[in-house]
């Protein structure tokens, strides 16, 4: 009876809703790059649009994707955003289909033109998928768990947790699954079977969404913020006596004194105009004015790094030696340190606090990044100081031949290294896979294998610590606020994410590759200075005091002053 009763509860279906929506995500993000270069004569210029129109996006929309998450019901806002993201990647995969079949008919249309305007249509499209999976994220991720939850933070530690180590095995997963498909098959048929795999999946989460509302009655209650913006967009007077019909939604009562929406006067255009401008900077002054700024820009700050798995970092560890499948070893290790993190956060939350345990978490995390520090210095390193970081773009600049393509982060190094591509990272045309006999001599290994010790293990601290913030912005920020809020958070680990791009794109070299490293070790230890800060403004005397399980203690680590902003 107790594991029906779990199986059927709205924490599990809330899991099997998130597990579904990630796995269509990641098979996704790992498809549309590869379809991009595809259709593209392998080069990766569209992928490179791709990324930029993405990142953008969400830098300057996510406080005003946040603000509509607020002032709509919950139930609204999940269901939205999940039909227009897998609207919109069903759409992508049936033109990417089109494209494929008649490209060459295509390029004989119009000189062109009309594939040019394919392009476009897919890169603004997918553009769209992902707008719409940010708004999903804070809405389950930031709000709806928060209530699935309750005020057992206990429990709300535990969920988070979950849905962090689903992240991490999709992340593996998915990708592999649709690789095979596309590799076994072809581009074509990976379209395909995206979109079948979205349209199926919309209708089940669609499914599970319901059943998770249907389940917690506490879902159909939200702040006044809601109930004062449905008010102004229906034009009706507040009827408190009235008793809502069962499945109509519930909203808090307030004091709406005074307000006439009968009254209110034709807004006029340029007030509409300029509606979303404000949005913007009013999210991001309550951003800067909540009590856990520091600890968000900690977290922000942990994205201006190459110290991940993404091609850059990989693609570097390939000219040193590894070959491909030691890489993928590599990042399964790093799945695997990364639920350790998972389950090191709820142990080190019920022993120690919230707050101590971010402190934790960021003094592991930095003291194994050393190890990274340490591994610019040591033999088999490529770092020279003497060779400036700008001059192979300076070259190329001057170079009449046609400029060797540069993997793009979205890519994953596997298809990379398979297509033959160039090894941008040394400044050779050379494929990856040519004659061995060709290929210089063997680097040493000590430092490359110290940076990717380093990585892998800084990976408890690092999902210790993002899912210690995350938390923190759960219970310290006001449910009329926690989807602005989060849109701004979103935004600013995009801006840092878009800047450690820009500092390797101006550094691409492997001399100076040594170089970002010390660079991204650096802005880590800021963003743990930042949370140093916050803890220590949260804890005040008792930062250093030897912590106990006193209940009150572990419940969130905030002295008593602060526990009104919970």
């Amino acid at each position: 009876g107790s594991v029906v009763a779990y199986f059927t509860s709205a924490k599990f279906l809330l899991y099997l809703g998130h597990a579904l929506s990630t796995w269509g995500d990641r098979m996704w993000h790992f498809a549309v790059s590869v379809f991009l270069v595809e259709l593209y004569g392998n080069s990766l210029l569209l992928t490179a649009v791709y990324g930029l129109v993405v990142a953008g996006s969400v830098l300057l929309l996510g406080a005003i994707i946040g603000d509509w998450v607020d002032k709509n019901s919950r139930l609204k806002v999940a269901q939205t955003s999940l039909v227009v993201q897998n609207a919109s990647v069903i759409l992508c995969g049936i033109i990417l289909m089109i494209v494929f079949l008649f490209k060459t008919q295509l390029l004989t249309l119009y000189h062109g033109w009309l594939l040019t305007m394919c392009y476009i249509l897919v890169i603004t499209i997918a553009n769209i998928a992902n707008l719409a999976s940010t708004a999903t994220a804070i809405t389950i991720q930031r709000d709806w768990i928060v209530v699935v939850a309750g005020e057992d933070r206990s429990k709300l530690a535990d969920m988070n947790a979950t849905i962090r180590r689903i992240d991490q095995l999709t992340n593996i997963l998915a990708p592999m699954a649709v690789g095979q498909i596309m590799t076994f098959g072809s581009p074509m048929i990976g379209c395909g079977f995206i979109s079948g795999w979205n349209l199926m999946s919309m209708c089940v989460e669609y499914l599970l969404l319901w059943k998770v509302y249907q389940k917690t009655p506490t879902l159909a209650v939200k702040s006044a913020k809601v109930e004062e913006s449905e008010l102004k967009q229906l034009n009706v007077k507040k009827e408190s006596d009235m008793k809502p019909a069962e499945g109509v939604q519930l909203i808090v009562e307030k004091d709406v004194t005074g307000f006439e929406p009968q009254q209110e006067k034709e807004v006029s255009c340029t007030a509409r105009i300029a509606e979303p401008f404000i949005t913007f900077r009013d999210g991001w002054v309550a951003y800067y004015n909540q009590p856990v700024f520091l600890a968000g820009m900690g977290l922000a700050f942990l994205y201006m790094t190459v110290l991940g798995f993404d091609c850059i970092t990989t693609g570097y560890a390939y000219t040193q030696g590894l070959s491909g499948s030691v890489l993928s070893l590599l990042m399964g290790a790093s799945a695997v340190t990364g639920i350790m993190g998972t389950v090191a956060f709820t142990w080190l939350r019920r022993k120690c606090g919230l707050v101590r345990t971010g402190l934790i978490s960021g003094v592991a995390q930095f003291a194994c990044l050393v190890l990274c520090a340490i591994s610019v210095f040591m033999p088999g390193s490529p770092l020279d100081l003497t060779v400036s970081p700008f001059a192979d773009i300076s070259a190329r600049l001057f170079e009449s031949e046609p400029l060797p393509t540069i993997a793009s982060p979205e890519d994953k190094p596997e298809m990379v290294f398979a297509t033959g591509m160039p090894n941008v990272l040394n400044g050779s045309t050379t494929p990856a896979n040519s004659d061995p006999e060709m290929s210089p001599e063997p680097v040493p290994l000590i430092s490359v294998s110290l940076l990717f010790a380093g990585v892998i293990a800084a990976r408890v601290g690092l999902w210790s610590f993002d899912l210690t913030v995350t938390q923190l912005l759960q219970e310290n920020v006001v449910e009329s606020e926690r989807g602005i809020i989060n849109g701004v958070q979103n935004s600013m680990n995009y801006l840092l994410d878009l800047l450690h791009f820009i500092m390797v794109i101006l550094a691409p070299n492997p001399e100076a590759f040594g170089l970002l490293v010390l660079i991204s070790v650096s802005f880590v230890a800021m963003g743990h200075i930042m949370y140093f800060r916050f803890a220590q403004k949260s804890l005040g005397k008792q930062l250093f005091v030897c912590c106990t399980p006193d209940p009150k203690a572990v419940s969130d680590g905030l002295p008593p002053g602060n526990t009104s902003t919970v």
